[in-house]
């Protein structure tokens, strides 16, 4: 966490939610499987709001329960 706080996303919980295949899910969300890695894992560095959007969409959640934003020393 850096001193201005940290970004978590949620796409593992919901994606178990959903009962669909990580390879179904990417084909839905027309993203690449290294993306949904990036996701999983947390590791992303840079957002892109039609993945994002693409995301939601598949998974039919609102960006709130995809992103949470996490305030520095929480």
């Amino acid at each position: 966490m850096n001193d201005k706080g940290s970004i978590e996303f949620h796409l593992k919980e919901l994606l178990e939610k959903s009962d669909l295949s990580k390879n179904k899910f990417c084909q839905r969300a027309e993203i690449q499987r290294s993306q949904l890695n990036g996701y999983l894992n947390n590791t992303i560095t840079r957002l892109d709001t039609d993945v994002l959007i693409r995301i939601c969409y598949a998974l039919d959640c609102t960006i709130t329960e995809l992103i949470e934003y996490h305030r520095p020393n929480e």
